[in-house]
């Protein structure tokens, strides 16, 4: 409840009501259309007035209070073209982003999304932030997507489809006041309280009817000498509030003797320093061991100012790398090193056919050439970024490249080729960029990328090796852990190398029983890992990621990949998985969406039940049903889908998952042993998720299945009464139908 009184406490900040003298100011209802979303002001009588930000529909449900969404809340984006066939990128006119939470994407084709924070961009060609409107280029592409994030982690994302021959686009935006709230509440009957909450439920807003008595309020015993409203309060020594949140210099403000202009803010800027070898030599061994680092040579001995242009370009680099850093060092944003060849490298130039000057050659640790340009370096300028297409498609060639050199060796030392599987492994995106490679274009300005073929099987049987290899390590290699789930969640070097999509394999389940077997060190470890400042790494929750991996195996296996999927080892993984005591959340609910589709020979689902029995008696059963879900929804892993969709979603997963599987006890006469059981699966839902039709229909049939014919009457009465129009009519029909049979003795 917390997040949503400060998300209308930073709303009231800037909101300032004002009225002009009129002739006559009416009582009543006044609406705004402020941003977007209407607010309402209510002036009372006895000069009372009412300041309401949310407003709409809400249905009562037993002691539940449930809240309309507010559709008209929102973004809007309101964009423009404009047409020229020879134009070679796409200039964007952005209008006052003056936003963090604004992102940009666009996509080629059925290609992956290729994102960027309007913050970076600005920072990128607006170092000093004077232009209030921001204009810069992106290249061709099919599709624009415009993405703004709201407060909470919920983000509207907009898709557009470019014009053929687009040169411009212009986009302005609608920021909606507040954003939807998503909230419940819940009357306490015996406090006479209603408590409102989002998400979470706890922390709640407890309201009382104003017509019932009100709490003696406390005054305070001793009063103020004075009370004001001081703007910019400071004292000497004391940090600025706005200069200390990655905006400022971070100095110390004195209030006599600092003056923060609002039109004229000051930014951090890192002071990185490139470093330039004088040979060719030390320029490779200084990116040797940087798993994403390459070296850009700029060939023009024949030009004699090309030293101070050299000296110019890198200047310019630390400059806007240094802004891309803001305060401190960032591995991610240091992905290049420069150096200027001179007459000693020409033996070097010309083994690797380089023979045109200007030219820039990019280069990896080993010395591999990976592009190669017929340009000034000047010419070459944006495109040394880490956001940009260029380092992508660099990072492309350097694994293949790599990853081909190893498996054609035939003793690889063990940490290379972990070190290139893993290279390929975590590549961002997959793209088919050698369609782009301007391969054959000889005289091209534009980078022509080094192409290399790796073969298929090869790589599966080194990958094999390796992880056979491993089965008797004592502790897990952290770059090997990683590149494993990225492979059995069809993200790794198959997917990134070959685009494939395939079924778990032999060697995929060894490599999930090297991560189960290390499961707690690699949890232990993973923290440490993912902090790296020299590396990116976003390791998960193991089980969980495992518990993904085999979830998605399904859909895939569905979708009809090559490739048969073997439900006996889906099946024991889940089961070492649980046996081991390390099934979370994530992993109990990817095995019961799994038992559910897995039907028994005998069409009793009954391994479904015997699990489901097993996690309610152990994680739900006793206590208060609402406190053990909390406990267990607060402990989630920050990468569960349910940590991002809230506590309502989370307790209705469960009502329904207990619901369901009572079901299957009403609907498969062969599971009556289980009858027991499911009318406290049936009973726990609805204490969850309190009058739901659904649930009553299931707990009634249960009752009477067990002889319980006058309870399971009145509960399907409580069924049939609570219908409304959210229950398909051929549904209610039947839960009437039920009523009636059960009410004349033929159900």
């Amino acid at each position: 409840m917390r997040n949503f009184i400060w998300s209308v406490s930073i709303f009231l900040c800037g909101t300032v009501l004002s009225f002009s003298q009129t002739k006559s100011i009416e009582k009543g209802t006044y609406l705004s259309t402020n941003k977007g979303q209407k607010i309402k002001l209510n002036l009372l009588d006895d000069n009372k007035y009412e300041l309401v930000f949310y407003s709409g529909d809400y249905e009562v449900k037993g002691d539940s209070l449930l809240f309309s969404k507010n559709t008209s809340a929102g973004t809007s984006f309101d964009l423009s073209f404009k047409v020229d066939k020879k134009a070679k990128n796409i200039k964007v006119k952005f209008s006052d982003p003056s936003y963090y939470s604004f992102y940009i994407g666009t996509q080629k084709g059925k290609g992956e999304v290729q994102y960027q924070r309007l913050s970076d961009i600005k920072t990128k060609v607006d170092p000093e932030w004077k232009k209030t409107d921001l204009d810069f280029e992106i290249e061709k592409a099919d599709f624009l997507y415009l993405v703004y994030e709201e407060y909470g982690g919920k983000s509207n994302v907009t898709k557009y489809a470019l014009p053929k021959d687009v040169s411009e686009i212009s986009v302005t935006y609608e920021l909606a006041a507040l954003a939807d709230l998503q909230i419940s509440g819940f009357f306490d009957k015996q406090t006479n309280e209603l408590k409102i909450s989002e998400k979470s439920g706890v922390n709640p807003l407890v309201f009382v009817n104003q017509k019932d008595p009100q709490p003696v309020k406390k005054i305070s015993k001793v009063l103020p000498l004075e009370s004001q409203v001081v703007e910019n309060w400071t004292y000497p020594g004391k940090e600025s509030a706005l200069l200390n949140e990655n905006f400022g210099t971070g100095l110390a403000a004195d209030s006599t003797t600092v003056v923060v202009e609002a039109d004229s803010p000051t930014y951090s800027k890192y002071d990185f320093k490139l470093k330039v070898e004088n040979n060719l030599k030390s320029a490779l061994s200084s990116i040797k061991d940087a798993n994403k680092k390459f070296l850009v040579v700029y060939a023009d001995t024949k030009k004699s100012s090309a030293k101070a242009d050299f000296d110019l370009f890198v200047k310019d680099q630390e400059t806007q790398i240094g802004y891309n850093m803001y305060d401190k060092y960032n591995a991610a944003f240091d992905v290049y090193n420069f150096y200027l060849a001179g007459t000693n490298d020409k033996t070097w130039l010309k083994n690797n056919k380089i023979t045109n000057e200007p030219s820039v050659i990019i280069l990896n640790g080993a010395g591999d050439k990976l592009a190669v340009a017929k340009s000034d370096l000047s010419a070459q300028k944006y495109n040394f970024g880490y956001y940009g297409d260029l380092y992508l498609k660099i990072q492309r060639t350097d694994a293949l490249i790599s990853l081909n050199k190893m498996v054609k060796n035939k003793k690889p030392s063990d940490q290379d080729l972990i070190k290139s599987f893993n290279k390929a492994a975590v590549l961002e995106s997959y793209y088919d960029w050698s369609a782009e490679s301007n391969e054959g274009e000889v005289n091209s300005a534009d980078f022509v990328l080094t192409k290399v073929s790796v073969d298929k099987k090869d790589v599966a049987q080194s990958w094999k090796k390796l992880i056979e290899t491993h089965q008797k390590d004592a502790k897990p290699n952290m770059y090997l852990v990683e590149t494993i789930l990225k492979e059995i969640k069809n993200q790794g070097f198959t997917k990134q190398l070959f685009n494939e999509e395939r079924v778990l394999n032999d060697t995929d389940f060894l490599a999930i029983d090297y991560i189960l077997k290390h499961s707690e060190e690699i949890e232990n470890n993973r923290t440490a890992f993912n902090s790296n400042e020299l590396e990116l790494h976003t390791l998960g929750n193991p089980i969980s990621e495992v518990s993904t991996a085999l979830q998605q195996n399904i859909y895939v296996s569905q979708n009809g990949v090559t490739g048969e999927m073997n439900k006996d080892k889906v099946n024991s993984v889940y089961k070492k998985i649980i046996a081991s005591g390390k099934g979370n959340f994530d992993a109990y609910r990817n095995y019961f969406d799994y038992l559910g589709q897995m039907e028994d020979k005998d069409g009793s689902n009954a391994t479904f039940l015997k699990e489901f029995n097993t996690y309610f008696d152990t994680t739900l059963a006793g206590g208060s049903p609402i406190e053990k879900l909390d406990a267990i929804f607060g402990g989630l892993d920050s990468g569960s889908a349910y940590s991002y969709d809230g506590w309502n979603v989370f307790k209705e997963y469960h009502s329904n998952l207990a619901n369901s599987a009572a079901w299957i006890v009403v609907e498969k006469p062969q599971n009556s042993n289980y009858l027991k059981d499911a009318i406290k699966w049936s009973e726990y839902s609805l204490v969850v998720t309190k009058n739901n039709p659904y649930y009553l229909d299931t707990l009634a049939q249960l009752y009477y299945k067990d002889g319980q014919k006058q309870k399971a009457i009145e509960t399907q009465t409580l069924a049939v009464k609570y219908l409304d129009t959210a229950v398909d009519q051929e549904t209610a029909e039947e839960i009437k139908e039920v009523l009636s049979k059960m009410q004349n003795g033929t159900y």
